[in-house]
C-alpha cells in the first residue's frame, strides 16, 4: 500500500511540473542554452504566409507545426493580451492576458490555411477551458487568431464540422479572435523541444503530444519526420 501511494505521489509531482516551472535555470545552464541558440542560422522568412495559434505550452505547439509539410518555421511567443513586450515570467503568472502562442510561417502552395486549422484542432483538446494537459491558466487557453474574414470563416466552419460530427464529447471552448500583435518569446524558448529532449516536461508531455499528433496524421508530415 505504501509503495502504491509513493508511486501515485511521484506521478502527481511529475505532471504538476508545467511548461512554466520546468524552465528554471541557473546561470551556467542559461549560458549553455544561449550558446546553442547562437548556432541556429537566421533565415529570410519574408516570402511566407503567417498564421497564429495558441493551444497550451508553446514548446509543444511549435514542434507540432514544424513537423507539417509546407511549414517553414514556427516561432514561440505571446499573443491575445494587451501588455507590451511581455516576459515569460509575466505571462506565466497570468498577469498579462496573453497566451503562449506560435507564429507559423508556411507556404500556401504546399499547405493550405484549412490544413493548418486541422492541425491546430487535431493536436490538442479544445474542450478544456484555460488548460492543456498539465498546464493550467488563461496563458494556456486555446485560441485561433484570424487575420481576415476568410480565415475566420475557415475556423468557424471547421469548428461547426467538428461539432456536427461529434468528434469531441464536450463543447469546444477555443476562442476565435482577430489577430492584433505577436510578441516573440525569449530566445531560449525557440526550438526548445528539439534542443532539450531530456527535459522532464519535454520527455513526458511535449514529445508524447507530438507523437500522438504524428500518428494521427501521417499524411501531413514532412518526409524526414519519423
Amino acid at each position: 500500500m505504501k509503495l502504491i501511494k509513493l508511486n501515485s505521489l511521484l506521478f502527481l509531482c511529475l505532471f504538476t511540473i508545467g511548461c512554466q516551472s520546468s524552465t528554471k535555470k541557473d546561470a551556467q545552464q542559461a549560458k549553455a542554452e544561449a550558446d546553442t541558440i547562437a548556432t541556429i542560422p537566421q533565415q529570410d522568412l519574408s516570402q511566407y504566409e503567417t498564421a497564429y495559434f495558441a493551444s497550451g505550452c508553446f514548446w509543444c505547439v511549435e514542434a507540432v507545426f514544424e513537423s507539417v509539410k509546407g511549414v517553414k518555421e514556427a516561432v514561440s511567443g505571446y499573443a491575445g493580451g494587451k501588455e507590451k513586450n511581455p516576459t515569460y515570467e509575466q505571462v506565466g503568472a497570468g498577469r498579462t492576458g496573453h497566451a503562449e502562442s506560435v507564429m507559423v510561417y508556411y507556404d500556401p502552395k504546399e499547405v493550405s490555411y484549412e490544413t493548418l486549422v486541422r492541425v491546430f484542432f487535431g493536436s490538442q483538446d479544445p474542450t478544456t477551458l484555460n488548460r492543456q494537459g498539465p498546464d493550467k491558466g488563461t496563458q494556456y487557453r486555446s485560441i485561433a487568431f484570424y487575420k481576415n474574414e476568410d480565415e475566420k470563416e475557415i475556423i468557424e466552419r471547421y469548428i461547426q464540422q467538428l461539432e456536427d460530427e461529434k468528434v469531441f464529447s464536450k463543447p469546444i471552448v477555443t476562442q476565435v479572435v482577430p489577430f492584433e500583435k505577436f510578441w516573440k518569446a525569449e530566445d531560449y524558448h525557440q526550438n526548445y523541444e528539439r534542443l532539450h529532449p531530456d527535459n522532464p516536461y519535454v520527455k513526458n508531455v511535449s514529445i508524447p503530444r507530438l507523437r500522438k499528433f504524428q500518428k494521427k496524421y501521417p499524411e501531413l508530415l514532412k518526409d524526414n519526420i519519423h
